[in-house]
């Protein structure tokens, strides 16, 4: 934070809003940095005692779209823009949330203005901010060229087509890149509460982070995206031939040597299918396999109780040590890690079940 004659001055943030957003990162962002400063004051002894409004601020957060008047987001809620951008010809930092973009045609009809503005600032010295989708905003105001970034692992393939010179770490939750690390972005969805905590720590102190971390039940995303991420599969490429490898590899990904099989069940040479599949697909017919296995292998362990040895000779692998190498490689964490982190807890499973008629 700056000084202003003595007085600590909170950082200018402005949290930009399209249309195509939805509202949860924007309140979010905005509920944490608001919260940041204020929520704990006095001493270390008096913090102990709990939050208590009255603190020095860190940030002084705004909502800000292209134009004044309520504005109707994706989900259909309505937003109250603060300011337009119009209004503000500088500000500390610029906070991109989340336009869901899952197309091209989305991604060009998001509002140049609010794009053109966000390279502005960024030429202007703002630090420049994004969740999830927003890395395609930056991308598009031309600030990623060259450079690194995340994204949320469903906007992959269309960053990828669009932005084919950006370096995209989709299994990150943070990548920082620019001159003094000036462009900062985040992966999916909630990963936007790792980049707010980076910030109160950058601003205020990493003790601040972790009061407000504690306040709200935030937690690291230490283990990266891939845990979380879905296999993004791309069937509108135009190619009827890898349409229908991709429909029977759906039914019979678990066959032996179902690589081999796929290349005869399409009646092209094997070199030629290979290059269709890649360029029609983005992955090679094995690996396409090998993600199919790993999805299917992910549901049952969310949804069943089998041994994951058991769950490995289902998906196409007698060898139980390679399907956890294939499955650690894939997601970043053991099958027995990944049964803990996402099945379904016991009591939610069982109030579901009495809730049935019959239940």
């Amino acid at each position: 934070m700056g000084q202003a004659g003595g007085t600590t001055v909170p950082k200018r943030v402005s949290i930009v809003v399209f249309r195509e957003c939805d509202p949860s990162i924007i309140y979010g962002v905005f509920d944490t940095l608001w919260a940041a400063g204020r929520l704990f004051k006095g001493s270390p002894g008096e913090r102990l005692l709990g939050p208590s409004i009255g603190g020095t601020p860190l940030f002084e957060p705004r909502i800000v779209a292209a134009e004044h008047g309520p504005l109707e987001l994706i989900t259909g809620v309505s937003i109250i823009p603060q300011d337009s951008i119009d209004e503000i010809d500088e500000t500390d930092i610029v906070f991109v949330p989340n336009p869901i973009v899952l197309t091209p045609a989305d991604l060009h009809a998001l509002d140049r203005r609010i794009i053109d503005w966000v390279a502005r600032m960024h030429e202007k010295g703002a630090l420049i901010c994004s969740a999830c989708g927003g890395s395609l905003v930056l991308a598009a105001a031309g600030l990623l060229s060259g450079r690194e970034t995340t994204t949320h692992w469903s906007h992959v393939p269309v960053f990828r087509q669009e932005f084919p010179d950006v370096r995209l770490h989709e299994d990150r939750i943070l990548v920082q890149s620019g001159d003094g690390h000036n462009i900062i972005s985040c992966g999916g969805a909630s990963s936007w509460q790792d980049l707010a905590l980076l910030l109160i720590a950058r601003y205020g102190s990493g003790e601040e982070a972790i009061r407000i971390s504690r306040f709200f039940l935030y937690q690291w995303h230490r283990d990266g995206q891939l845990p979380y991420a879905s296999m993004a599969v791309n069937v509108v490429h135009g190619d009827a031939v890898v349409l229908k490898c991709q429909t029977w590899l759906a039914q019979n990904y678990d066959r032996p040597d179902v690589a081999a099989e796929v290349a005869r069940v399409s009646g092209l040479p094997k070199r030629t299918f290979d290059r269709r599949f890649r360029a029609a697909t983005g992955y090679s017919p094995l690996a396409y396999v090998q993600a199919l296995r790993i999805e299917e292998a992910k549901q049952m362990l969310e949804t069943g109780s089998d041994p994951v040895d058991a769950i490995g000779r289902e998906v196409g692998y007698e060898d139980a040590s390679s399907f956890s190498r294939l499955f650690r490689r894939q997601t970043g964490i053991s099958p027995g890690d990944y049964r803990r982190r996402f099945r379904i807890p016991d009591y939610i499973r069982s109030s579901s079940q009495d809730a049935r008629p019959g239940g």
